[in-house]
């Protein structure tokens, strides 16, 4: 089943045996009232780590049945992370989530070469699926928070979690745009110069599963006027799937812009560590982290 709302990943989990979420630090309303969602829905079982009277007492506050989440006790915001990460690590939590800890904390845990989540050379990225008001399907795109400046070899990372991403969501073919400032291949732009080469690395097996093209402009990537008018032929122009960006202040931009202006909704995960990470936004709406909830239980099935 190909997935076009982001409502129909609930369809597809309420189908599927339960994943469990671990939440660091979760002492919030928004994070707490957000795992009951999720739970109350039956796509998760959900794991607290924070503060068990403050954890209580928001569940109090809104009316949540404390009995439906396990809470694990702890009374600062670096042992919660580090505890999370644990838990974890013993097998008794299927993904990860930041509770109301600053992101620094929360990626340090993760990060931590002796006990956090990371196998030798990986890449951590952070993944974007949006819902825009105006576009006929949902957008794939990164990185907007974690890579300020990717190289080539993180935007083929990079480029491979948006694929991985759009198959966990059913699309067997995604079409990928690389985003540069031309579609023309300027060797003095870095970010046509990497898209061309990305382009010519999946045209030979390198990069597989999906049809990519860059370098694009943004019009030619969601626009299949613009590509008419300027002569592109590319499956990819128009009807794309995934969008790589070639830098964190186009990516971040394009985030903000499509929550704010278009009021869209969207979620968000962290991937290369060994389980899914949500990193969620202290600007996004409940809406959008139960949606990070069940995007990060889609990817913590194997393939």
């Amino acid at each position: 089943m190909e997935i076009r709302k982001l409502d129909q990943m609930f369809d597809v989990l309420g189908t599927r045996a339960k994943k469990r979420l671990v939440a660091a630090w979760a002492i919030d309303a928004h994070t707490i009232m957000a795992v009951s969602e999720a739970v109350k829905m039956g796509i998760i079982e959900g794991i607290l780590v924070g503060d068990e009277q403050k954890i209580k007492a928001v569940c109090r506050e809104h009316g949540i049945d404390a009995g439906t989440i396990r809470i694990v006790h702890c009374d600062n915001d670096i042992a919660a992370a580090a505890m999370a990460v644990d838990l974890i690590n013993k097998g008794e939590g299927d993904f990860l989530m930041k509770g109301l800890l600053s992101t620094d904390r929360y990626m340090r845990a993760i990060l931590n070469k002796e006990k956090g989540l990371m196998d030798p050379g990986a890449i951590l990225s952070h993944v974007t699926v949006a819902e825009p008001n105006n576009y006929h399907k949902l957008l794939i795109f990164g990185d907007v928070a974690i890579i300020p400046l990717p190289d080539l070899a993180q935007k083929v990372a990079i480029t491979n979690y948006l694929i991985k991403t759009a198959h966990f969501l059913g699309i067997d073919n995604p079409k990928v745009g690389l985003l540069a400032a031309s579609e023309q291949t300027l060797p003095k732009i870095p970010s046509c110069a990497d898209a061309a080469i990305i382009s010519k690395m999946a045209q030979r097996g390198q990069i597989k599963g999906a049809t990519i093209e860059g370098p694009l402009g943004m019009d030619l990537i969601i626009d299949k006027e613009s590509a008419h008018i300027k002569g592109m032929k590319s499956a990819v122009c128009g009807d794309a799937d995934c969008i790589l960006f070639p830098n964190i202040e186009a990516g971040n931009t394009f985030y903000k812009t499509i929550v704010k202006l278009l009021k869209s909704e969207l979620c968000a995960v962290v991937m290369g560590a060994r389980v899914p990470c949500v990193l969620t936004s202290r600007g996004d709406s409940e809406r959008s982290k139960l949606y990070s909830i069940a995007l990060a239980a889609m990817l913590a099935f194997k393939s």
